[in-house]
């Protein structure tokens, strides 16, 4: 009898697989590095056939070569993706090159106006949980009827990464209930189904795929994708969902009252619930299992924004390190230890790529304030460390405001290797964090999925049995002070330059 589970996420620097038994023991892991496209401000996009496929096969094969196990081993294919959009025909291939990215990807900021002035802001927040915001995908639809025709008109589905691949590999096109509450605003998460009114002008709802709990079955590998991938066919395929579904059940975080905040690219928290929660300034969908609810907060940069600082600020480090140094990450950490909570008044808006919630606000731009002659590296590091917890914290103020009550933080991702962006989040937030002792992610989770899916894991509450947490991260009571000042300074920026940031957008969207 097959035994062995594989679990794959694509995300936006890398692609990770793990594979598993039903117990949770790794028998294999692998990833690969990628990039994004960032084609022009606004326009975000990743390799559909490159990345997405791709990589998908390339680490099937990893992971059962390492794991030294046969394609009949494997009994279930656990899948999740970043959260995007790409149009494709009747035989699940892409229609354009590159799939439309998440709310870093800015292109329909003019959709969502006109989308606004038709269905009224109310009615939309209303009937789908959400504002829209360049996190919809629905006004990207909507743009590519507008500036890609014949794509559009070719398009039998219009189909998430993860939702792509179980296409590709069973024939049959599902979104899941939690990806498609991201789709606004076309879907209605009361009824779990699209809004026959809400989509028209936009898109037929017959060409959507069809709206499934992620922890169902797409159903089993075709002997074509068999051929394609190495996998035997009649293996057992996930519909897929979003890396943060995934990433929260590789941790545990499952149940009413759980907490995940996700050190991403983008950083990402994710509240459940047992019954819905709304708030204009968040993101509100199903969870993965029936009956149960997310209310999430989304930061547009996270490790993206140390990314930036390392490859444009750090080249000399980075430069040592493909020489054989230290990790360029590392010792810019090691400098930011040394600069106090606070970064001696320097205050970062981490607004490089726009902000979700709680702006909403796509035209929102970076800024670094409170510079002197005194201030070197590891102040602009630690800076940048703490701009990203005073956005997680933006995010935290306005759950409360909506009724939540967020205690403790089960973080994971790669921002968990960093002490002193742990410690500054938590000193931010006032909220202690539960960092587990295996942080692989949204593919670990994808494991535990696909078996549960497939009937192999009888009871979802089994996944306390893969998870082990490894310490826990207090708030220190000595920082609370400086960081009510410096968040003051964090919020009164924006409010104050907000005119300024929209006015440079809209030049910059113009620049060819």
């Amino acid at each position: 009898m097959a035994t062995c589970l594989i679990g794959i996420d694509i995300g936006s620097y890398e692609s990770k697989g793990v594979l598993s038994d039903t117990s949770g023991k790794v028998l294999a892991k692998a990833a690969l590095k990628h990039e994004l496209q960032f084609l022009r401000p606004g326009f975000v996009e990743q390799d559909v056939e490159a990345v997405w496929w791709g990589e998908f096969v390339e680490l099937v094969r990893l992971l059962m070569e390492q794991a030294k196990v046969r394609a009949q081993d494997v009994a279930s294919v656990g899948l999740s993706g970043i959260y995007s959009m790409v149009p494709v025909d009747a035989n699940a291939d892409p229609l354009r090159s590159g799939g439309i990215m998440y709310g870093v990807d800015t292109r329909s900021v003019v959709e969502i106006e006109d989308l606004e002035k038709k269905l009224g802001a109310e009615q939309i927040f209303q009937r789908t949980g959400n504002g829209l915001s360049a996190q919809s995908m629905g006004p990207k639809i909507l743009w590519l009827q507008r500036n890609e025709p014949e794509v559009f008109k070719k398009a039998h589905s219009f189909l998430p990464c993860a939702n792509f691949i179980a296409a590709r590999l069973t024939g049959n096109f599902f979104i899941d209930h939690l990806t498609a509450g991201f789709f606004g605003p076309l879907y209605e998460p009361a009824r779990l189904a699209w809004a026959e009114d809400l989509c028209e002008g936009i898109v037929d709802p017959l060409r959507l795929p069809v709206p499934r709990w992620a922890t169902e079955l797409a159903g089993r590998v075709t002997a074509s994708a068999a051929r394609r991938t190495g996998l035997a066919e009649g293996t057992a395929v996930t519909i897929g969902t979003c890396d943060v579904a995934s990433e929260a059940m590789s941790i545990g975080v499952r149940s009413p009252g759980d907490m995940m905040l996700m050190y991403g690219s983008t950083a990402w928290i994710t509240l459940l619930s047992d019954a819905p929660i709304m708030h204009e300034k968040l993101f509100a969908t199903p969870f993965i299992f029936p009956g149960t609810y997310c209310l999430h907060g989304g930061m547009a940069t996270s490790g993206s924004l140390t990314r930036w600082f390392r490859d444009n600020m750090g080249a000399d480090h980075v430069a040592a390190e493909k020489a054989g140094g230290d990790e360029a990450y590392s010792v810019l950490t090691g400098l930011a230890s040394k600069v106090p909570p606070g970064s001696d008044g320097i205050v970062v808006l981490p607004y490089f790529s726009g902000e979700r919630s709680p702006l909403n606000d796509a035209d929102a731009r970076g800024m670094i304030f409170g510079l002197d002659i005194g201030h070197g590296r590891g102040h602009l590091y630690r800076a940048a460390l703490e701009g990203v917890g005073y956005s997680i914290n933006h995010s935290l103020q306005v759950m409360r405001g909506a009724g939540a009550q967020p205690r403790m933080m089960t973080s994971v991702g790669g921002g968990t290797k960093n002490p002193v962006w742990l410690q500054s989040v938590s000193d931010i937030t006032g909220l202690p964090q539960r960092v587990p002792a295996l942080t692989m992610g949204a593919s670990y989770g994808n494991c535990f999925i696909a078996g549960y899916a497939a009937g192999l894991i009888p009871d979802a509450a089994d996944i306390s049995k893969w998870v082990e947490m490894d310490h826990t991260v207090e708030p220190d009571a000595n920082n609370a002070g400086v960081y009510s000042r410096r968040m003051s300074t964090y919020l009164d920026l924006y409010t104050r330059t907000a005119d300024l940031m929209h006015a440079t957008s809209r030049e910059q969207r113009t620049l060819p």
